[in-house]
């Protein structure tokens, strides 16, 4: 049951990452999240309600102190995608969520059996493979040409995210079972505490210069279903690291890039290289042992 949880959990990861990476090149990385935050938090509030449960001062902290670093997360991996290749930019984003939480269960002295070891090994191998860059590779479309700054670079920023996002999924473990999905909720009002206070800033700092608008119905459905699919990811995610080890469902849930991938593929025609295709079949088998063990 954690790992088919932990699976899904990694396909809404994937989905909603995509979408959300594809509206942010039509606007900004806040624009998009000014959007997508408000929605999920009220479909966490909602899942809350439905589940049961008093929300606890506790875990609610716990949920509030990991929705801030996942917020930040969040802002620099849709900005990292819109700089793209998002065949790229997701995996190295995923193999930093992936490390810290599985050094964190290791510490907290999870321990694996010998077939479910290997099958974790094999998909930390495999987001590696998947994330290895070519040199020289071409602007995504729809991307305005920029003057890069150092910090600008969409694998440096897809680094950052998954270490805030890292942080998010040993926070939400830490936050404990013990007050229904409210650390969820609370995890979600964190989140959106720091995409509108980027907004502030960036209102106060650059004017009204706040870059293109999201527009269009189809747009706009996009974000709003981006963050659905995420919010929904992360009560999955919550649901799954309570009942098994943080190290085991960190790592199936980081395999999200697959599915950022291969939509990719789908959408911009950003191609596979064969490396990217070892990695993916190397993920298969991790995941089958890791079912087995």
């Amino acid at each position: 049951m954690v790992t088919a949880l932990a699976l899904v959990t990694a396909v809404a990861f994937g989905v909603a990452d995509f979408l959300g990476g594809a509206v942010s090149r039509r606007s900004t990385a806040l624009k998009t999240l000014a959007l997508s935050a408000p929605v999920g938090l009220l479909v966490a509030v909602a899942a809350a309600l439905l589940a049961g449960g008093a929300p606890a001062p506790g875990p609610v902290a716990w949920g509030f102190l990991g929705g801030l670093s996942g917020g930040i997360g969040l802002i620099t991996f849709y900005r990292a995608l819109a700089r793209g290749p998002m065949n790229v930019v997701a995996p190295v984003s995923a193999l930093a969520s992936a490390v810290l939480p599985v050094g964190a269960g290791v510490l907290r002295g999870e321990r694996l059996d010998e077939t479910a070891l290997l099958g974790v090994l094999l998909c930390l191998a495999a987001i590696g493979l998947v994330s290895m860059e070519k040199g020289g590779e071409a602007e995504p479309s729809g991307t305005a040409s920029l003057v890069r700054r150092p910090l600008d670079s969409g694998p440096l920023m897809a680094l950052v995210s998954g270490s805030c996002f890292g942080v998010f999924f040993i926070v939400l473990k830490a936050a404990g079972d013990g007050a229904g999905l409210w650390p969820i909720a609370a995890a979600r009002i964190g989140t959106l505490t720091v995409v509108f206070t980027a907004l502030l800033i960036t209102l106060r700092t650059r004017g009204g210069d706040r870059g293109p608008r999201v527009r269009g119905r189809a747009l706009i459905g996009l974000a709003l279903l981006s963050g659905i699919l995420d919010s929904g990811a992360n009560a999955l995610y919550y649901l799954a690291v309570q009942d098994g080890l943080l190290s085991l469902v960190t790592v199936l849930t980081s395999l999200y890039p697959a599915i950022t991938v291969l939509l990719a593929r789908i959408a911009y025609s950003e191609r596979l290289r064969a490396v990217q295709r070892v990695g993916m079949a190397i993920a298969v088998a991790g995941v089958a042992l890791v079912t087995v063990g």
